[in-house]
């Protein structure tokens, strides 16, 4: 750790910002003890909490509860969320002479989980931010007793931990953008991911005329979902714009899912797609009705968005790109750099996983 990090007063807003029913605003530094006699209504006792009003002069901005770390290097100030009380504290702390951390992102800085003992579980602190599911929570949050176990065992095969990324994808959600000819069902399969509809479907071509990337949950594993508009030639000046919008989106994805239409023959439409897309997931969408081609032909997962049949091999499939199929919540994984180089040095000297 940097030590002109741990001579900062910070005032670090640790959630999210936003309205919600507690927000935590964490003061670090020398400045600390004495913000909180000026201000709070309660000595302060370190290790327990303290309930009192917070006061920018004779005005109250709130009655928090303060705990205050037993070495007094920090006090967690435990508000109610709202954000004009969360504005009004951080702008008192800034008058007092802190630095203000608003969104501190991840992984959050040392001052923000200095109480873990070890540097394995203030990783484990400082990435909990980018959890987003419960899986991904429960995953990163089972990491210290996973490689307590890894340590204890010198059987274990660090290769396979060292190449597994799942749990960087699990905090790091991955795009996925669904692609196809006009009108092939992208839309609807993109409201069947997202769980609700999100994205103008109709019968009509060119009617997504603008991508969506917002997240959805697959079973554990969040995904940014990029829905693009049907990629066809037209005169449509505002479509074919959104069509080369989209071209960046698709460049950029960490997966395309290609979507075919199993009413539609393959050309002159469908087979240049396949072809531009050699490592696409590829979906066969409409396999409830007649195909005008042999589907058979083409390895991939068969489906109706519209009834939602082939939906659940459809996440399964998705989360499989990514190492998430299955999720063993208690495997051992590296997310960070640091763990990662630590591992590789332990393929030669076990003894190099006691600093992980």
């Amino acid at each position: 750790m940097n030590d002109s990090n741990w001579s900062r007063n910070l005032a670090i807003l640790l959630t999210p910002p936003g309205p919600a029913a507690i927000a935590v605003v964490r003061l670090h530094g020398t400045r600390c003890t004495a913000f909180l006699r000026s201000h709070f209504s309660k000595p302060v006792v370190a290790g327990r909490p303290v309930h009192g009003e917070l006061c920018d002069g004779d005005r109250v901005l709130d009655d928090p509860v303060v705990v205050m770390a037993k070495d007094a290097a920090f006090a967690d100030l435990n508000l109610h969320g709202g954000p004009w009380i969360v504005q009004s504290v951080l702008e008192l702390a800034r008058r007092e002479g802190f630095e203000v951390v608003e969104r501190a992102g991840a992984p959050l800085p040392d001052q923000a989980v200095s109480e873990a003992p070890t540097e394995l579980e203030r990783e484990v602190l400082a990435y909990l931010p980018l959890a987003k599911t419960r899986a991904a929570l429960r995953a990163l949050l089972a990491q210290p007793s996973a490689w307590a176990q890894v340590r204890a065992n010198p059987q274990a095969d660090l290769g396979a931990i060292a190449a597994d990324r799942s749990l960087w994808w699990l905090l790091h959600p991955p795009r996925v953008a669904i692609v196809g000819a006009p009108n092939v069902g992208k839309s609807t399969l993109a409201n069947r991911l997202f769980a609700q509809e999100r994205s103008i479907t109709a019968d009509l071509p060119g009617t997504t005329r603008d991508w969506v990337g917002e997240i959805a949950n697959l079973d554990g594993l969040a995904v940014v979902l990029v829905d693009t508009p049907g990629i066809r030639q037209t005169e449509d000046a505002i479509e074919r714009a959104a069509i080369e919008t989209s071209a960046g989106e698709i460049r950029a994805a960490d997966l395309v899912v290609l979507v075919l239409d199993a009413t539609r023959p393959l050309e002159p439409d469908q087979a240049p797609l396949l072809r531009k897309q050699p490592s696409a997931l590829r979906i066969i969408n409409k396999c409830d009705l007649p195909a005008a081609w042999d589907l058979a032909s083409i390895e991939s997962i068969h489906i109706s968005a519209s009834t939602g049949k082939g939906m659940d091999a459809v996440r399964s499939a998705i989360r499989a790109r990514f190492g998430c199929e299955p999720l063993a919540i208690d495997r051992p994984r590296c997310w960070t750099d640091r763990q990662r180089a630590i591992v590789q040095r332990a393929m030669k000297d076990p003894s190099s996983l006691e600093v992980l």
